[in-house]
């Protein structure tokens, strides 16, 4: 069996040239076009329809359409198992579903860009929709695709290039696209966004596919949907296909999780739900903690997308050598350590004069621990998958991971009206208390019990 920890056998000369690895460079392409359409349905998406004099209300309502990413677990067992006519003969099962999703997101874009809202707001709806479904199915895809094309040592340096990638899209969809649409309108803004999503065609057709193997108990496993159809032979096709298709690609992604984790499932699913609760809470209070801290909106912008965006990617980048070099868990405790106590520069920064020194000094630590805590979570989840139901296990976890972070951070506005915002961003530390102790307490019983936290067949660089 395979552990999500393993010993530093890698130099540091080792652990930085990972990032010279073909398979690695490839995500920094896929990431850009995983982050590409996000922004375009959401907040350039909302500038576009207010000055198109859309009412606030159903500028509302399109927020919806981002439901779609929190819910893609439900069809991330078709992209594990269905394959697709003609492109999976030729591309193989992630690449052509990748494939898919970005023509759906490029027809949604091109569709958005010759509509006027103010004459036909429904259209706008619909193609945003088609969208955002894209968008959240190519990223179950590139997800399976980046987890089953190396080894779980690997898999921090995947997830900087992602974000590296995932980042430069939402600048050029956000402060580029805004720009754009001023001077140039937004139906040609548009249209140019759809074309710059052929740099995710562009790679999906260069790349090759991951090779996987399945191991013997995922066999065993899936006999049992074999034996299902032999011993229920009474029933209609009809009836005993779809059942045991759904035992297959939804039932067994759930058991192949509980067995192989016995008795410690329900502690990492915790650990999975807890680790990213300090700054999420926190971010939720971000920008209007800096404007009534008396920061200009020109202030905000500059510091926080210029250092943060660079400061976010070295701390990934950071994060992935570090994986390669220490192993998953270690790693882990530092980003969980350092998101946490990063909050309290905030509660220090709370109690003094406005300084944009000491503005940019806290954010550029607070997006360096974000960006190193994110590539070292996302090698962990990554190990947890098994590449037999790499598709749905994964969106499982990344669905998990937001859904009580965002609900607590809902009532941070309540804290800071409450007891203002030094005692809010003392709270938002003290909360990422839980997923230290249970950073430590993984790694106390991996180290202890050769049964605990095992992974699925890893794939090959």
């Amino acid at each position: 069996m395979t552990h999500t920890t393993h010993n530093a056998i890698h130099s540091w000369r080792e652990a930085v040239s990972v990032y010279l690895r073909p398979r690695v460079i490839t995500m920094l392409f896929l990431g850009f076009a995983a982050g590409l359409p996000f922004l375009l349905v959401f907040g350039t998406l909302f500038a576009w329809l207010t000055t198109a004099g859309i009412s606030r209300t159903v500028i509302g309502f399109f927020s919806w359409v981002g439901i779609t990413y929190s819910i893609k677990v439900l069809w991330a067992p078709v992209v594990d198992r269905v394959p697709l006519p003609l492109l999976n003969r030729l591309l193989g099962r992630r690449r052509s579903w990748m494939l898919l999703a970005q023509v759906g997101i490029i027809i949604g874009l091109v569709g958005m860009a010759g509509i006027d809202p103010a004459k036909n707001i429904t259209g706008i709806a619909l193609f945003a929709l088609l969208v955002a479904f894209s968008s959240a199915t190519q990223d179950v895809a590139i997800d399976a695709f980046r987890i089953e094309s190396v080894a779980k040592e690997i898999q921090g340096a995947m997830a900087a290039m992602y974000i590296g990638g995932y980042r430069l899209a939402l600048l050029v969809t956000g402060a580029g696209a805004l720009y754009l649409g001023k001077y140039s309108g937004w139906s040609f803004t548009y249209l140019v966004m759809a074309g710059l999503m052929l740099v995710g065609v562009m790679t999906v057709l260069i790349i090759r596919e991951p090779e996987t193997s399945v191991n013997g108990n995922t066999r065993q496993r899936e006999q049992r949907v074999v034996d299902f159809l032999e011993n229920n032979a009474h029933l209609p096709d009809v009836l005993r296909q779809p059942m045991a298709w759904f035992i297959g690609a939804v039932i067994c992604p759930f058991t192949d999780f509980f067995q192989r984790n016995t008795s410690m499932a329900l502690v990492i699913l915790l650990f999975i739900s807890l680790f990213r609760i300090s700054d999420i809470t926190m971010g939720v209070m971000a920008n209007p903690f800096y404007l009534d801290m008396g920061f200009s909106l020109d202030e905000i912008a500059n510091i926080t997308k210029i250092f943060g965006f660079f400061m976010t990617i070295f701390g990934a980048a950071l994060g992935g050598i570090l994986v390669v070099r220490f192993g998953i868990m270690r790693p882990l405790l530092l980003g969980a350590v350092l998101v946490a106590s990063t909050n309290l520069l905030f509660a220090l920064l709370a109690k003094m004069e406005p300084n944009l020194m000491l503005l940019a000094v806290v954010i550029s630590a607070d997006n360096l621990s974000g960006g190193l805590a994110t590539s070292a979570f996302i090698a962990y989840l990554s190990s947890l998958t098994n590449v037999a139901y790499t598709a749905t296990q994964y969106a499982l976890f990344s669905s998990l991971m937001t859904l009580f972070p965002k609900f607590l951070g809902g009532f941070s506005g309540i804290i800071v009206d409450s007891a203002g915002y030094f005692f809010f961003f003392v709270y938002a530390a003290l909360v990422g208390l839980p997923a230290i102790l249970l950073v430590l307490y993984l790694m106390q019983r991996s180290n202890t019990d050769t049964d605990l936290i095992t992974v699925g067949p890893k794939g090959q660089d």
